[in-house]
């Protein structure tokens, strides 16, 4: 189903355009901004020195306060999935964000894909020239309680040369890659994926960790947490019969109203798969 945030939350809208001219940088001169504080919580940028072919490691640190959410790449319905945008005349252009493996929410009727606590997004930015960079961000997330509050800062970050050691920068960046999800491997994959003719459910079959019932937490007769991800703006989590036979696991994934017209062939889609302790996320093709 198409994961929807609804229900007695309200979105707070606002015209980023607008608001961005308005809002002030929060500059430093080393591989930390300053934090950008807003009611729900607070944000910086972190990034190291480009090596020699231009390429930084860099971060979004984000840190809601408690009782607070913020959202994945993909929370569908009303939540706002972050957004990161570099000024072009920087020099430095945005190439990726990852994003470590979230949680699932359900409360009433809203469900959320999203983070309760302090949560880092990898970034990798590449430099075009040479010489001391700048980076001017601009950083755009939605944090929830009882209602969602747009939340935009303007983060600016001169970096010093790559000959420095910056351990703490070094140790954020290493503890946010580690909260990644992992990619497909022999005991952890979609062995096969089949989108029905009328497009209401997504058939999966999984090699999960572990062989049979009681093996350890998120294994046995327990259901992983699947997400799948479509068309931007799209998220369907809700299962449907799954059947879990030692090691492998099926099931059906309803899938929701899609854009009109929306033709599946050619398409590539994104699953984020949570058993116990660990998480896959891979990409599936259609043909």
């Amino acid at each position: 189903m198409m994961v929807i945030s609804s229900g007695p939350r309200r979105l707070l809208i606002v015209v980023v355009s607008a608001v961005a001219a308005l809002l002030p940088f929060y500059s430093a001169h080393a591989e930390m901004s300053a934090w950008a504080d807003n009611e729900g919580g607070r944000m910086r940028l972190v990034a190291l020195a480009p090596d020699a072919a231009g390429k930084i490691r860099a971060a979004l640190q984000i840190e809601p306060k408690p009782g607070w959410i913020t959202y994945w790449k993909e929370p569908g319905g009303n939540g706002i999935p972050p957004q990161i945008t570099v000024a072009a005349e920087s020099g430095v252009t945005l190439d990726a964000i990852a994003y470590p493996v979230p949680k699932h929410f359900f409360n009433g009727a809203i469900e959320d894909i999203a983070y309760d606590a302090p949560v880092t997004l990898p970034l990798s930015l590449t430099a075009a020239g040479k010489g001391p960079v700048t980076i001017d961000a601009a950083a755009f997330i939605g944090i929830c309680k009882d209602i969602c509050i747009p939340f935009q800062a303007n983060l600016q970050l001169k970096l010093g040369p790559a000959i420095q050691s910056h351990p703490q920068e070094e140790a954020i960046l290493q503890a946010a890659d580690a909260r990644l999800p992992k990619p497909p491997s022999p005991d952890f994959d979609v062995t096969a994926h089949a989108m029905s003719p009328d497009r209401k459910t997504l058939s999966l079959t999984l090699a999960l960790p572990g062989g049979g019932p009681g093996e350890g937490p998120g294994e046995g007769t327990d259901a992983p947490d699947i997400i799948v991800t479509g068309p931007s703006g799209y998220a369907f989590t809700k299962q449907i019969g799954g059947k879990r036979d030692g090691a492998t696991f099926k099931v059906d994934v309803a899938i929701g109203k899609l854009p009109k017209n929306y033709d599946i062939s050619g398409k590539r889609w994104s699953v984020l798969v949570i058993d116990g302790e660990r998480a896959m996320e891979t990409t599936l093709a259609f043909q």
